[in-house]
């Protein structure tokens, strides 16, 4: 079935004024915040809002404040239009695509921190991302105000972040973290993707082959988290090209990590593939 394109809205008045008219109708409303360059992973998260909520907001916002000077902030993929196609596809009623100054306006000085958990990991090797994240999701909770926000897996700890902030801080919005989609190769989706040239792009299966060996050790009996450590390292660093940042296993609540696998643990992985930065991770059970 076609559907319409989505409104299309810039101001935080006219996303709270709509919100209102939805809830007026006594809608309830699905989020599903994106820096957009949508792919199936993002549209994923679009039609389980659809299915499970009234009116569904999707906000496309490159959010400056997660970006460290060297990062890619500028060449950052923005093909609004694709984007705004796809949101009509899967049933977006409003697109929320602030510019920075409305996010953040002249003179702006209040952040969020998670401390402990922002530091590690992701939050070691991009000092600041995770500041910016909780930051910027605590403003879209507030604009948008919905009863339910949608997440992806493969951003483990962002979405680990969020919910200790939306927990002590006390938000009234539900979180909800869908599984991560893969290409047929299991390649994780990612925006990212598309800077792989046809060089690197086989290298990047390095992160999911990681990942699997270290779920095959698991399942095997192995229960030093050392010996898994080491063996998704020794695979990464195997494939010329890849640079391993960190190759972990951690407690997904507090993403410390392990030393002896008992009951879940989570994997997780982060490696350069050329010029481009990617993640993974999978959840383990012993």
């Amino acid at each position: 079935m076609t559907r319409s394109q989505p409104i299309v809205l810039r101001s935080i008045d006219e996303v709270r004024g709509s919100v209102r008219a939805a809830r007026a109708r006594d809608a309830s409303v699905g989020f599903v915040p994106t820096m957009g360059a949508l792919h199936e992973g993002h549209l994923s998260l679009v039609r389980r809002a659809r299915a499970e909520t009234d009116f569904v907001v999707v906000s496309i916002f490159v959010n400056p404040t997660q970006f460290a000077p060297h990062e890619d902030l500028a060449r950052y993929p923005r093909p609004f239009d694709e984007d705004l196609r796809l949101c009509g596809q899967e049933g977006a009623d409003v697109v929320f695509a602030p510019d920075a100054a409305t996010m953040y306006p002249p003179g702006f000085a209040a952040f969020v921190d998670v401390t402990g958990l922002s530091e590690r990991l992701e939050g070691a090797f991009r000092p600041g991302h995770f500041r910016g994240v909780a930051t910027v999701v605590l403003k879209l909770f507030q604009i948008v105000l919905p009863d339910i926000a949608y997440f992806g897996q493969k951003d483990a700890q962002q979405a680990q972040v969020v919910r200790r902030m939306v927990s002590e801080l006390n938000v009234p919005v539900e979180i909800r973290v869908c599984p991560t989609l893969r290409e047929p190769d299991g390649l994780a989706l990612s925006s990212r993707n598309r800077y792989l040239n046809a060089d690197d792009r086989p290298k990047a299966l390095a992160l999911y082959r990681a990942l699997a060996a270290a779920a095959a050790l698991v399942q095997g009996g192995e229960r030093h988290a050392d010996s898994v450590r080491q063996k998704m390292r020794t695979v990464l660093e195997s494939i010329p090209g890849v640079i391993v940042d960190y190759a972990e296993l951690v407690d997904p609540d507090s993403f410390e990590p392990v030393q002896t696998l008992h009951s879940r643990v989570l994997a997780v992985v982060a490696a350069r593939v050329g010029s481009t930065r990617l993640i993974d991770n999978a959840m383990l059970t012993c």
